[in-house]
């Protein structure tokens, strides 16, 4: 298999049928046109910004529809796209550049200040203008349209020929840029466009951003593999959401905080949403309490895992298991192998929690720069996730918890993820997150942070003892309790535990 121009093919097969729309700007491509704009982009990189094959791109900016013709464009002239975390402030952001070492950066208007500070920085980056140029800035649209294009596809390359990266969040030391690859997108549309039965006639809503795996991958480029059509949103607003699903999706992917904020919205009808066929939800578990209002709705939410070393979709959860299997992530895809292993390496019984481990076509080769990373990620073929699970009777896997989340109190092991769902089951809880905090008689003990719902009183923490204390062992019960007005979560909804550790280490 060798890694062929996937855009301009599909332009040959469907060139007319509609691919990409900015519900922004209203822009609008057909695979005719978006092939075209990726071919310009690739000229543009390579003879107005002084880019030639192997370089990095790197793109600071919202969600938009102009962001997957860099990503064609790249694979087209050979440049790997580095989608920046626009959330990050300059500091963190010069940690990333620094690693990868782009060319060029194309921002867009709402980041002119960080990206000027990167230029003064890096004075060989060329700064490319998406929204008005600046002093000695390229002009994005005027370079395009200078470009001589060629479109005809590009070679063929090898298929792990990297293509773009994506950041690690870093929370517990250095990010580490991820290796993405032609191979693992097509292995990931086997494993997840076969599963929820893509076609041509799909339409999703994208409001994920692009600088994660699920923005890219779930299931934007499956759906460009089979010629359907992608709406960007350029950030989350439950109204325009809900409008979108209502007249125009027929899929959709989020985060539990999106369906959250879904349910919250006065305007929520699960009846007006009958056209979207396909929920997938990932990033966090999805709460029995949400599922369960979903269902009542006329909606079922198949909840998934992945990683972004695993390009994502390792498991998907079969619709019709949505309750019965809740908290579970479903069984592994088509082109994935998984195992559950102990600390020596040894594979473990059917009921037991251990290390996963991944291995197939949708594994990343492996980190940018980093291949002490690899080393210690990858091993005899094997993608070590850091990631507890178990496997039930029925071969359905739960994700336990992170080995590193797991602390230990008076030589027990204690995963937060299982007290965790506890308080979940507290009516005025809204959200929470459990952490260990250091103890002198028991080593460690558990400290909760939450959330709670509008309009009611802070509970008791004596409450929240006795009700943890019915359903768990003495052990587990959290020692102690904080209420936050959100917990910290990253640009998928993920809590940021690294930042409760911390705070919990002081106390």
């Amino acid at each position: 298999m060798e890694m062929f121009d996937l855009l301009a093919q599909r332009a040959r097969v469907t060139p007319e049928r509609p691919a990409l729309e900015d519900l922004e700007s209203g822009e609008r491509y057909n695979y005719r046109e978006l092939n075209e704009r990726a071919a310009r982009l690739a000229a543009a990189a390579c003879e107005h910004w002084g880019l030639r094959a192997g370089d990095r791109l790197a793109y600071l900016g919202h969600s938009r529809a102009e962001f997957f013709a860099m990503l064609f464009g790249c694979a087209k002239a050979g440049l790997i796209l580095v989608p920046l975390n626009w959330r990050l402030a300059v500091p963190e952001l010069e940690v990333l550049v620094d690693d990868c070492d782009p060319a060029a950066l194309v921002f867009g208007g709402e980041f002119g200040e960080a990206a000027t500070a990167l230029g003064e920085r890096w004075r060989s980056l060329t700064l490319v203008a998406l929204d008005g140029p600046r002093d000695s800035q390229r002009d994005y649209h005027r370079d395009l349209a200078a470009a001589e294009p060629d479109l005809a596809p590009h070679p063929e390359k090898n298929p792990d020929t990297p293509w773009y990266l994506l950041y690690t969040s870093g929370t517990t030391g250095r990010p580490k840029g991820v290796i993405q690859t032609f191979r693992m997108m097509l292995a990931n549309h086997f494993n997840i466009g076969l599963a929820v039965n893509l076609t041509a006639d799909d339409v999703l809503l994208n409001v994920l951003p692009l600088f994660h795996t699920a923005g890219i991958n779930l299931y934007s480029s499956a759906v460009f593999l089979v010629g359907g059509c992608v709406l960007v949103a350029r950030n989350f607003d439950p109204a325009q959401v809900l409008q979108v699903l209502e007249k125009r999706a027929t899929i959709f992917f989020g985060v539990p905080a999106v369906y959250q904020a879904l349910l919250d919205h006065p305007e929520f009808d699960g009846q007006r949403l009958e056209g979207v066929r396909s929920w997938g939800c990932g990033g966090a578990p999805l709460s029995l309490p949400v599922a369960q209002r979903y269902v009542d709705q006329g909606i079922r939410i198949r909840t998934g895992m992945g990683m972004t070393e695993t390009g994502p979709t390792v498991f998907l959860l079969d619709e019709d298991l949505v309750i019965d299997k809740v908290g579970s992530v479903g069984r592994p895809q088509l082109l994935t192998e998984v195992r559950i292993v102990d600390r020596d390496g040894r594979d473990l019984p059917d009921g037991e929690a251990g290390e996963l481990l991944v291995r197939g076509p949708n594994v990343t080769p492996g980190y940018w720069n980093r291949p002490d990373a690899t080393r210690d990620a990858i091993r005899d073929g094997w993608l070590h996730s850091g990631d507890v699970a178990r496997c039930d009777q029925d071969g359905c896997y739960y994700i336990v918890d992170r080995w590193k989340d797991m602390y230990i109190s008076g030589g027990e092991n204690v995963y937060p993820a299982e007290v965790e769902k506890v308080l979940e089951q507290y009516p005025d809880i809204a959200e929470v997150a459990v952490v260990g905090m250091p103890d002198e008689r028991w080593g460690e003990v558990g400290k909760a942070y939450f959330g709670v719902r509008a309009g009611v009183a802070v509970p008791d923490e004596d409450e929240l003892r006795a009700f943890c204390r019915e359903r768990l062992a003495g052990y587990k019960v959290p020692r102690a309790f904080q209420v936050l007005d959100a917990l910290p979560r990253n640009a998928l909804g993920k809590v940021i535990k690294q930042e409760l550790r911390d705070d919990a280490a002081k106390r």
